[in-house]
């Protein structure tokens, strides 16, 4: 095992600001607002609001925690010293910014953005085909070669990260359901699925968890930020993929849960109102 390098303060990275980032997140939000201001007149059906003000804000929120992710610090700390932290990245960028992207889009603009690719995207969003991909992905990215390889390779980088993106919102679309044309599962159906994907991730992380020796030896080349060990920090990376990973899902399974319930509540109060009325 390599030894662990000198232990270095926050101070080892310097602030600095990403413009590649800063141009991704402000054209996605000016084509989110100029887009829906041009298109609504248009397409957006009569009768309904042309985007509400709870979308505005899950798709603001979306851009926020994917400018947090890919930014200062946590960039820059998780490609020069903490797998940890670019394991809090991942799980954010593929579990939550996708979800908050996808619940900030009125259907009918989400659905002429995915109008030319729309054959492709029903089968992609089959739930057992996405839950494959985005697995897939998952698997593959934690590959130790893929891992030198994005660390290396701003390129091989980013790719990585749109994939995390893509098969992250193609994992959550049978559960959200944006658009008319590839309905939601219903609720029971949604709250296994999202188990099951709660299940998968436990394999890789517990690779990292209990390995005896660090799987990442490109970090163990890195000043050690805190002086936090190489293995100690991979312990925590797959801690953070398991039980990170898990709050996300079974808070998702839980709202699932209890809307359900209280719609079937509320439908059952319906006869007897009626009767009571009579």
């Amino acid at each position: 095992m390599v030894p662990d390098p000198a232990s270095v303060g926050l101070d080892a990275f310097p602030f600095q600001l990403h413009l590649d980032l800063i141009g991704v997140v402000v054209a996605l939000a000016i084509g989110y607002g100029y887009g829906i201001r041009r298109l609504a007149p248009r397409f957006a059906p009569r009768g309904e609001p042309v985007v509400t003000g709870r979308q505005v804000a899950w798709f603001a929120t979306g851009l926020v925690l994917l400018a947090l992710m890919e930014g200062w610090p946590m960039h820059d700390v998780g490609e020069g010293s903490l797998y940890s932290a670019h394991m809090i990245e991942h799980l954010v960028i593929a579990l939550i910014v996708p979800a908050a992207l996808l619940k900030g889009m009125p259907w009918w603009f989400l659905r002429l953005l995915v109008e030319p690719i729309l054959p492709a995207l029903r089968v992609a969003t089959k739930p057992m085909v996405a839950l494959i991909a985005f697995n897939a992905t998952l698997a593959f990215i934690h590959a130790p070669a893929i891992v030198d390889l994005s660390i290396t390779n701003e390129f091989a980088h980013l790719l990585i990260h749109v994939a995390l993106m893509a098969t992250g919102g193609l994992m959550w679309w049978p559960v959200l359901g944006p658009i008319p044309d590839l309905p939601k599962l219903p609720p029971f159906m949604a709250m296994g699925y999202l188990f099951v994907q709660s299940l998968v991730p436990t394999i890789p992380a517990s690779f990292l968890t209990f390995a005896e020796k660090p799987v990442y030896t490109i970090y163990e080349t890195m000043p050690r930020l805190w002086g936090i060990s190489a293995l100690d920090d991979q312990v925590v990376s797959g801690l953070i993929m398991k039980i990170g990973g898990g709050i996300v899902l079974w808070t998702a399974i839980t709202v699932i849960f209890f809307k359900w319930a209280f719609e079937e509540e509320r439908a059952g109060r319906r006869p007897a109102v009626g009767l009571s009325a009579r």
